[in-house]
């Protein structure tokens, strides 16, 4: 679910959202939507089914939420496959 779509989406947002200055404050949809070259709706359905997996959390104001990675929840994950589950 995480790979796809083929390009690998999800993936570069997870990165995106972990570096320097985002991992701390997190992006908004219109942040992740104008650095992948997507629109809102598409940006907002990626950003939500991460959420819905616990890669990411979401806070911040009402009408304007930041998503940010849960990092013990990425390491749990990482853990799982590490196994070769």
């Amino acid at each position: 679910m995480i790979r796809t779509p083929e390009d690998g989406t999800r993936l570069r947002i997870l990165a995106w959202l972990r570096e320097p200055g985002r991992a701390e404050h997190g992006a908004t949809t219109e942040a992740v939507a104008d650095r992948f070259g997507m629109t809102r709706p598409v940006a907002l359905t990626h950003l939500r089914l991460l959420t819905a997996v616990g890669l990411l959390r979401t806070g911040g104001t009402v009408g304007r939420p930041y998503h940010r990675c849960d990092e013990v929840r990425i390491a749990e994950v990482a853990r799982i496959f590490e196994k070769g589950w």
